[in-house]
């Protein structure tokens, strides 16, 4: 069997990641760049990724959706029936950071113009040189298929037992803990420099919680760019606490921090941030 062809639309950090990974392993990898900027084509070009009409991406052995979670529907509605004319329409695979419930209502949608569906969830950063990850679990009927499609193409993909939601439980369960920890750091360490205690603070952590200070130090930094993304994230991860009230709660906050940390005007709090995390 030949090298499969897999299909990318978005050539952000972690689709053009993916698509390299793939193109260095054989695949072959479509995209469209239409409306895209100078940018994003460049981008896809070097990750290996060759610029189609959207509608060819249609003839695709896969396609993995790996978007802003906000875009998830959309994209799915958009391109449903687009997938579902070919002759032999790929499988979906929507690898976003949703809710189980939204990935659920996307398979319901996809299922009704007669397409096959798998559940996928991202852990970890873009695929990168001397980095094996990320990780991308799947779960649902589809998902064994899909392991291996992907065989031999550089991908860690780990079967999820279970339906689709299985896999986007997990990824949701991983970046409430993780990117809700940074958000919490981060709130706090806007809140200690606000009340004049960022130096006592900074010094504290550094005694008391050696491995959190070098994880903040790494993790805070690589939020600053991302936050646009990670605020539509915690409103997925509050949808998926369902009815614990307070939990929900919990990742709103998360949510209105992030989004606000992404908006131009709070380029003082992100400098409050880096001023925190630097040191005298």
């Amino acid at each position: 069997m030949g090298k499969p062809v897999i299909a990318i639309l978005a050539q952000g950090a972690m689709g053009a990641g993916v698509a390299a990974r793939l193109s260095a392993h054989g695949a072959r990898v479509l995209t469209c760049v239409e409306g895209r900027s100078p940018a994003s084509a460049t981008r896809a070009a070097r990750a290996g990724m060759e610029a189609v009409p959207e509608a060819a991406l249609a003839g695709a052995d896969a396609f993995l959706s790996i978007l802003p979670p906000a875009q998830a529907v959309a994209t799915a509605e958009r391109l449903a029936p687009i997938f579902a004319a070919a002759p032999k329409p790929p499988l979906y695979v929507d690898c976003n950071a949703i809710s189980p419930e939204t990935m659920r209502r996307i398979a319901a949608l996809l299922g009704t113009h007669g397409l096959r569906v798998a559940d996928a969830g991202i852990i970890g950063g873009p695929p990168r040189d001397g980095y094996a990850g990320p990780v991308i679990y799947a779960s649902g009927p589809e998902a064994a298929g899909l392991a291996g499609l992907l065989a031999g193409c550089g991908i860690d993909l780990r079967v999820v037992e279970g339906p689709i939601g299985a896999a986007s439980a997990l990824k949701m369960s991983y970046a409430g803990i993780t990117k809700g920890l940074v958000a919490i750091g981060s709130a706090m360490m806007l809140a200690a420099t606000r009340a004049g205690a960022a130096d006592a603070l900074r010094a504290e952590l550094a005694t008391s919680q050696p491995a959190l200070t070098a994880w903040f130090a790494r993790m805070v930094p690589a939020m600053y760019d991302k936050a646009y993304r990670w605020a539509g994230e915690m409103e997925e991860i509050s949808d998926f606490t369902g009815d614990d009230t307070a939990a929900a709660t919990i990742y709103q906050g998360a949510a209105g921090l992030y989004e606000r940390l992404a908006d131009p005007g709070s380029e003082a709090e992100v400098a409050a941030l880096r001023a925190f995390l630097n040191g005298p």
